[in-house]
């Protein structure tokens, strides 16, 4: 199984680890690869579900016919 150390801890990021793997029966390190799994799950999850909704995103609805052309609006601005 792969390993992973991490230099430069916080000090204060550590000893909250260890009060909650104190708090869970669980080791130091068991504490830790428990919180990652949760977080790396959670945000890809947060990712899948932001795909879906820009798959399925229809727009605004307005109508962009109505608008007038930006290059006609700016050939106006410099003849004047």
């Amino acid at each position: 199984m792969p390993s992973l150390q991490v230099r430069d801890l916080p000090e204060d990021l550590y000893h909250q680890l260890n009060y909650l793997a104190s708090k869970d029966h669980r080791s130091l390190a068991q504490e830790t690869v428990v919180l990652l799994k949760e977080s790396v799950e959670a945000r890809m999850a947060n990712q899948e579900r932001r795909k879906r909704l820009l798959e399925n995103y229809q727009g605004p609805g307005i109508d962009t016919t109505d608008f007038p052309d930006p290059v006609d609006l700016i050939r106006e601005d410099r003849e004047r």
